[in-house]
């Protein structure tokens, strides 16, 4: 969602600000602006669209000042306008928000009655009315905004300048993530260390309920009680956070091409001498039950491994999307795990749900690609899919690493409960190592899917179908499409076509088949059959086996490299990933940053 970054500098911030928040482009945004302190002035400038419109501003009207705060806006509440950018300024008080002010009416109630109105829709606007408030009333800076803090309900991380104050920012935390980087004689603040990797390696994460004063010499952290906190700087490795294309068109391009040797990395960390080796010890022998929840495309990462937990371990599953599953508050045995999955760490409906679970399953775990994310930090064991950093907002080698470390855990666990021996785990382990070299074989089909891709742009509909772990793959499939080239597009459980979806078959509308040549193969092709008696243009992806057996008929194929059943959706999703990337591409829209849409989802 919406990116925050803060400077207290020995030289000019407006620089150093547009390019944090360039680091922070990935998480999707609609408006942009800065703020600074110049010897006591506190101005700001702000622009719709991309950055490159604030930073065009800035050549016209420059912004002095060593302090200042910056923002990227993705809209939430009141639309995309100047007037709704942050930062967001009340007399002597600048602000920039992630997150949502649950209560902001009520609050705007009470300042119209005190005669301070705001110009913006906004509820951020809110927290700088109420800051203003307050020391009109005579209380300085801190003590104001201490008390304004006190008055917020809902999910927020906060960044505060002042009129007549150059050397100090006020951050808050609370639901969305916010962290202080370290340097001499300069403070700096943002929503990720991506955003500060150029400024410092030296990182301290706020917790819960924390808020900070930073200055120059350092930063005071105080808990939601009042209490001093003290809080570990942590030294992260400016390698992980570096952000370049290395001569792709897109990132999700490089992504895409990424998948090879990020899944080689994480086969590494989790598989030594022919063992799976967890960071830390996970005992699935005993369990009752596991549950699964995530948002998205993660969702679907564990609607695969449901399969893959339920038949190889015998361990029953539910798998729920995070929004959903405090709300109907599920039973939770007490001898059962709950495992939340999240690329960011940060998503908000997993980390509520995550919270909600904590205190009813004797173990919550964590899937997650950054260690440092709230998620992780408060989760019991952490499982991290080393993808390394992903910048495109339609996620690709973290899905892919999700369901490796999903797919190990299930082995894993039918070790523990018997019905795995050693051999067939090292048989199933060796089957996964040829995973990055398929899937390079598969990668090296581009052309021929780049060219079906482009045929398929011209589509206003387009369905997917998938049986057993495939099914998921579809929706993933689906979801890969429409987020980014905007064509319509839906997955189905192959079986399900004649009970509904059959009805929107005809010759305009094509049909991505997935298809391995597995123990369901046969009936997946019967279901393709009857969309081509229909006129529907089948693409059918399987393998050399199944093309000989079926591809006669279809409209287009692609032939991928025979890989073992279980690990199908893995290499599978490599080819529903291209055409996305290739379909998008052909339509001209915005690859890596589509509308509408943010990477890491920090409000509900």
């Amino acid at each position: 969602m919406c990116g925050i970054v803060g400077v207290l500098g020995n030289h000019e911030v407006a620089p150093l600000l547009v390019e944090a928040l360039k680091r922070l482009e990935y998480r999707g945004y609609d408006s942009a602006g800065i703020a600074t302190v110049n010897h006591g002035k506190l101005d700001r400038r702000r622009a719709v669209g991309k950055l490159v419109n604030l930073s065009d501003l800035l050549v016209h009207e420059p912004l002095p000042g060593k302090s200042g705060i910056g923002h990227t806006r993705w809209a939430t509440h009141g639309a995309a306008t100047v007037i709704n950018a942050h930062p967001h300024r009340s007399g002597p008080v600048a602000v920039v928000h992630n997150g949502i002010i649950e209560n902001f009416r009520e609050l705007r109630a009470e300042l119209a009655e005190a005669g301070l109105a705001g110009e913006s829709e906004t509820d951020t606007e809110t927290v700088a009315l109420m800051l203003r408030l307050y020391m009109d009333r005579g209380l300085p800076p801190r003590e104001a905004a201490r008390e304004t803090l006190k008055r917020l309900e809902g999910a927020f991380a906060l960044l505060f300048l002042f009129e007549g104050e150059d050397d100090l920012m006020i951050a808050a935390r609370k639901g969305s993530p916010l962290a202080i980087g370290h340097g001499e004689g300069e403070m700096f603040v943002g929503s990720d260390a991506i955003a500060l990797a150029p400024m410092t390696d030296r990182i301290t994460y706020l917790e819960e309920g924390d808020y900070a004063f930073v200055t120059r010499d350092g930063a005071e952290i105080f808990d939601s009680e009042d209490r001093r906190a003290n809080r570990d700087a942590l030294r992260i490795q400016l390698d992980q956070t570096r952000i370049d294309k290395a001569g792709f068109k897109h990132f999700m391009a490089k992504e895409i091409a990424e998948q090879p040797v990020v899944l080689a990395d994480a086969l590494k960390h989790y598989v030594r001498a022919g063992q799976i080796t967890l960071p830390q010890a996970l005992d699935f022998s005993n369990l009752d039950r596991l549950t699964l929840v995530a948002c998205g495309t993660a969702n679907y990462a564990c609607q695969t491994a449901k399969y893959w937990f339920e038949s190889l371990a015998g361990l029953p599953c539910e798998v729920d999307i995070a929004s959903e599953f405090r709300y109907r508050e599920p039973p939770l045995p007490g001898n059962s795990f709950a495992l939340f999955v999240s690329q960011s760490g940060e998503t908000a409906d997993t980390l509520a749900a995550l919270r909600f679970a904590a205190d009813k399953v004797a173990k919550t775990v964590a899937v997650v690609n950054v260690t440092t994310s709230s998620i992780a930090r408060e989760s019991d064991i952490v499982l991290p899919i080393y993808a390394g950093v992903e910048v495109g907002v339609a996620s690709t080698k973290a899905f892919t690493c999700q369901l490796l470390v999903l797919y190990l855990l299930a082995l894993k666990a039918a070790a523990d409960r018997g019905r795995l021996d050693p051999a067939a785990l090292a048989e199933r382990l060796a089957e996964v190592a040829s995973l990055p070299g398929l899937m390079n074989q598969t990668l090296s089909r581009e052309g021929e899917i780049a060219m079906i891709a482009r045929a398929l742009a011209e589509a206003q509909d387009v369905l997917f179908l998938g049986r057993g772990a495939m099914f998921p793959l579809a929706l993933e499939g689906a979801l890969k499409l429409k987020e980014i080239s905007y064509i319509h597009a839906e997955g189905y459980a192959s079986g399900e076509l004649k009970h509904g979806p059959i009805a929107l078959i005809d010759k305009s509308v094509p049909v991505v088949v997935l298809a391995p040549h597995d123990g369901l193969f046969d009936k997946t092709v019967s279901n393709m059959q009857e969309v081509m008696a229909r006129q529907g243009k089948v693409v059918l992806i399987t393998d050399t086996k199944g093309a000989i057996e079926a591809r006669e008929g279809t409209w287009k194929h692609i032939t991928l490299p025979t890989v073992a059943p279980a690990l199908a959706p893995i290499l599978y999703a490599l080819p529903a990933q291209l055409m996305a990337y290739h379909a998008a591409v052909a339509k001209g829209t915005d690859v890596d940053q589509p509308r509408n849409l943010a990477k890491s989802v920090t409000v509900e």
